[in-house]
């Protein structure tokens, strides 16, 4: 999956053994097998086995791929039986490097030897790939031929090529078909059928031909014969005592071909390799004086030539040995069959140029009239010419497809962010109702606690300093009070100035409401001693004020929509915080009675006139007795605190009920005039630190 894909190319620890590979790949690009290896090292870490196992894996879903890929009936038709699949191998390769130019495939080749034993030999200048092999035979005979196969490496070695070193590889193959084992296992309980098979087959094999022609008793022998093939495999090919083509005719009608003996001389060419070589029409000239063998890369020999008789062999004109009004064109390449003449001791070599467009058939200097009309070669270039279009097409639709990947992934980047500034704006579901271009319907919310904070001597500190001075100063004690809202889950309503307004139990009801907003509070207290005034380098001192109660929220404005508290409540929490005590935290009634034995030290401050308000018997949250302040602030090793809540219901306003009016939050910013305590503070009331700090 794509969790475990981004796993292997990036790691999952800390030590430095991640693949860190590109995210994705093109079809038809050509990529430096270092890339594999390192995928392979990465998934053998993270599967904890060998190399060799992964490799093998890799090439039976290689094979699985390549039939997905539309290349299924290709590899079905490529031989009859295994031998013949592999010995084709070669002869696919060269076909696909139409279409993959810079394709470096390996080279197979079957041997039997004296005792029926079949070894593969693999020869491939990429090393460490060999275990694939096992992976794609072991596929192809279960798959197309129905047979069980099992893979044995015999040597390995490197040999020496005119191409530099190149690994060769020899397996042994044991192939054993599904029918056989079936028929071995059935042998000892088929004794009857086999009597009555027997009787058959001699029944048959006693009929008496015809006199002068083939009896049609004989045919169908050769077709039902029991474990002795079918009419194809009786076939006896029937040769000519002479050869009945002029040795001109020859030579026009196979105008791209030559015979050379052990010992590379030319004893023989077509006429158009004449034409394009002119230095072969001298007899006894060495062939590899005028070409190299480009595929398989081996050495020029006979012995080399004969090793990989079945493989297609590429030659390629040698520059220096062409006249000069040739040199500057681009080199023939050839590309055709070894056939071994044992009786004249000779090799011909049956070919053709090796094209893949018609632009490069005019590089050459060619005409289709120069290839034979029975040659296929001629339609191939055609044919391979619409094809490179179409690659083409793929190429530039991959390629746009990328980029369109990569824009929608930076889109989704962007959204995120788009969405995480939305969402620092507005609760998470007002949000998602305003994108969704719905109405945002406003909701009366029975009980919450709201709480607001400003500095204390705030005025002062704005005359006194640079602007950017107190720039820095708010946000570092707002970053502070922000991460504590993610810590406690309540809700930051604004920030206007030095005022800091946040809510528990809305949008969100909860029955923690006041517990939540008690923490933050504390919270907040110890945050601020973190920052200091820049006036005086001393830590910065607040007020903070809260009261419970109801209120109406909803969605104000369009451009800039705003998620507003609106009630009675607002505006008595913003009392609260005026008429508050520097460094402490001013409770109203009803917060005292939401947090009443839930844990928390709370002191009575005692009546104080309240302005709009009359006489109020107000109290100050000193501690909570079970959290500690790394629990409260949420940072350490310990777990953050978890609320236990009752959920509540949201009751939406009725239609003809009237929204409460949000109050002007007055005497909010006059720090400079502390609160007159004038007899409204009992000395019983306070704990003797209050007592000494007034």
């Amino acid at each position: 999956g794509e969790d475990t894909w981004e796993t292997l190319r990036f790691g999952e620890t800390l030590i430095m053994t991640k693949a860190e590979v590109q995210e994705s790949f093109m079809t038809y690009e050509i990529y430096d097998d270092t890339l594999t290896l390192r995928l392979v090292q990465e998934a053998c870490r993270m599967l904890d086995v060998s190399s060799e196992v992964v490799l093998k894996l890799f090439g039976e879903y290689f094979f699985s791929f390549c039939k997905m890929s539309g290349y299924d009936t290709m590899l079905r038709t490529l031989g009859g039986n295994l031998v013949d699949f592999i010995e084709n191998l070669d002869a696919l390769h060269s076909y696909l490097a139409l279409s993959y130019e810079q394709m470096n495939a390996p080279s197979f080749r079957v041997e039997k030897t004296e005792d029926g034993k079949m070894l593969l030999h693999y020869y491939s200048d990429r090393r460490g790939l060999y275990h694939i092999v096992p992976g794609i035979i072991e596929a192809v005979a279960k798959d197309f031929f129905d047979s069980q196969v099992h893979m044995t490496i015999l040597n390995q070695s490197e040999e020496n090529e005119h191409t530099g070193k190149k690994e060769h590889v020899v397996f042994l193959v044991v192939q054993m078909t599904n029918k056989a084992k079936k028929r071995s296992q059935l042998a000892g309980s088929d004794n009857s059928a086999d009597t009555e098979d027997r009787k058959m087959k001699s029944r048959y094999a006693t009929l008496p031909p015809c006199p002068g022609r083939r009896a049609p008793w004989e045919i169908v022998r050769s077709i039902v014969k029991f474990g002795q093939g079918n009419l194809m495999n009786s076939f006896t090919p029937c040769y000519p005592k002479k050869l009945w083509i002029e040795e001109q005719t020859f030579c026009n009608a196979f105008p791209f071909h030559i015979v050379f003996d052990d010992n590379l001389k030319v004893k023989q060419t077509g006429v158009n390799i004449q034409k394009f070589v002119p230095g072969l029409q001298t007899m006894d000239i060495k062939l590899d004086e005028y070409f190299s063998i480009v595929h398989p890369e081996v050495t020029f020999n006979i012995e080399s030539i004969r090793k990989f008789i079945n493989s297609q062999f590429v030659l390629k004109t040698r520059r220096e040995m062409l006249p000069e009004s040739s040199q500057q064109q681009s080199m023939l390449k050839l590309r055709g069959q070894m056939v071994w003449m044992t009786s004249l001791n000779c090799m011909v070599y049956l070919c053709s140029p090796k094209l893949r467009s018609l632009q490069e058939l005019e590089k050459r200097g060619l005409h289709i009239s120069d290839i034979a009309p029975h040659d296929m070669t001629r339609d191939l270039i055609l044919l391979n010419q619409q094809r490179l279009a179409e690659i083409e097409l793929s190429n530039q639709l991959e390629r746009k497809k990328e980029e369109l990947r990569v824009l929608s992934r930076n889109l989704e980047v962007e959204k995120k962010k788009t969405e995480t500034l939305l969402y620092a704006m507005l609760p998470r579901h007002v949000a998602n109702q305003l994108k969704e271009g719905k109405k945002v319907e406003s909701g009366e919310f029975k009980v919450c606690t709201i709480l607001f904070s400003d500095v204390v001597t705030f005025t002062n500190i704005c005359a006194a300093c640079e602007p950017i001075q107190i720039v820095n100063m708010l946000n570092s004690m707002y970053s502070r009070f922000d991460r504590l809202t993610n810590v406690h889950d309540v809700y930051k309503v604004e920030t206007i100035g030095d005022a800091y307004m946040v809510v528990g139990g809305v949008p969100v009801p909860t029955s923690s409401h006041a517990e939540r907003v008690a923490n933050f509070a504390l919270g907040m207290r110890i945050a601020a001693r973190e920052v200091t005034n820049p006036i005086t380098a001393n830590p910065i001192q607040i007020r903070v004020g809260l009261h419970t109660g109801p209120v109406l929220a909803g969605v104000v404005g369009e451009k800039m929509p705003r998620y507003c508290l609106f009630g009675d409540t607002v505006n008595t929490a913003s009392r609260m915080e005026s008429h508050g005590v520097p460094d402490h935290i001013h409770l109203s009634p009803t917060t005292y009675r939401e947090l009443e034995n839930k844990g928390f030290e709370i002191t009575e401050r005692g009546e104080i006139q309240v302005k709009g308000k009359g006489l109020m018997t107000t109290y100050f949250l000193l501690q909570n007795l079970g959290l500690s302040e790394d629990r409260i602030m949420g940072r350490g090793a310990e777990e953050p605190y978890v609320y236990s809540d009752g959920q509540e219901e949201v009751t939406e306003n009725r239609p003809g009920e009237q929204a409460w009016g949000k109050k002007d939050l007055e005497n909010g910013g006059s720090e400079d005039s502390s609160p007159s305590l004038q007899g409204d503070l009992s000395n019983d009331a306070f704990s003797s630190r209050f007592c000494q700090l007034l």
